[in-house]
């Protein structure tokens, strides 16, 4: 990918999306803008990739991406190109929490929260004529319950809540694929590796990789001349992996359906 591109990253406040960030922010012409809902902790995030980067083209967004009204509005009010989007934010609460619209916190946001960043930011990364989108998902994945997504019936476990988040932004990533292809938005999605981090703490998991080695299959994904074109993919390890549920057409465009009458 050429240089002089703007990214927009989501999760830069945590181990791994701080990693991606810095090391994109490191490569020579990349502009960062990161999305948060903790202003205080934005302003770190930037100050600190500004110092260890040299990098001077970072800047922040405030939005809640559990928040619909949110990340409409922050991509309302989103001036200037996109070329690449990355969704990495997530949110693994021990118990069943809500919304002030009344949905659970985990679907919501690591799975809502990557539909509408997409559905209302695409129109900007279309602009760019050659652009990308990036999300961060998992191997872990499984579970989803299309009877229960929101855990209002079975016994909420935020492990399977977590696998059935990560089990739906992979089939996403196809839903969108389909979708942006025509338009020059090409999306993938990736396992990140096994860091040590708030979320994986969550679930119990400890992680024998650094952040900057978990960065490095999304940032490849972001920036690499070696996927241009490529869609509707999931990548673990730099190397593109069989996804059995982007497989799953009619699984996938019921999910597309559901998230959208949200």
């Amino acid at each position: 990918m050429e240089n002089n591109k703007t990214v927009l990253i989501t999760g830069a406040t945590g181990a791994i999306g701080f990693a991606i960030a810095k090391l994109i922010a490191g490569k020579p012409g990349f502009k960062l803008v990161i999305l948060a809902r903790n202003e205080k902790k934005a302003k770190q995030t930037v100050n600190d990739l500004i110092s260890e980067t040299g990098n001077q083209n970072i800047s922040w967004l405030i939005a809640d991406l559990s928040r619909k009204a949110e990340i409409k509005a922050a991509a309302k009010n989103w001036e200037g190109p996109l070329d690449v989007l990355i969704n990495d934010a997530g949110a693994t609460p021990r118990r069943r929490e809500e919304t002030p619209e009344g949905i659970e916190m985990q679907w919501t946001t690591n799975v809502l929260g990557y539909f509408w960043m997409m559905k209302y930011f695409s129109p900007h990364l279309e602009k760019s004529g050659s652009s990308r989108i990036v999300n961060v998902a998992s191997y872990w994945a499984g579970d989803l319950d299309f009877d229960d997504l929101e855990f209002k019936t079975r016994h909420y476990n935020n492990d399977t809540a977590y696998r059935q988040s990560k089990q739906a932004d992979r089939m996403l990533t196809v839903a969108f694929a389909e979708r942006l292809k025509s338009k020059g938005i090409t999306v993938n999605v990736c396992h990140p590796g096994d860091v040590r981090s708030t979320l994986a703490s969550n679930l119990g998991y400890g992680g024998h990789e650094t952040p900057e080695q978990g960065a490095a299959n999304p940032v490849w994904l972001a920036t690499s001349s070696e996927v241009e074109g490529i869609t509707g993919k999931y990548f673990e390890h730099q190397r593109e992996s069989f996804c059995q549920f982007g497989g799953q057409s009619e699984n996938v465009e019921k999910l597309y359906q559901i998230c959208n009458n949200y």
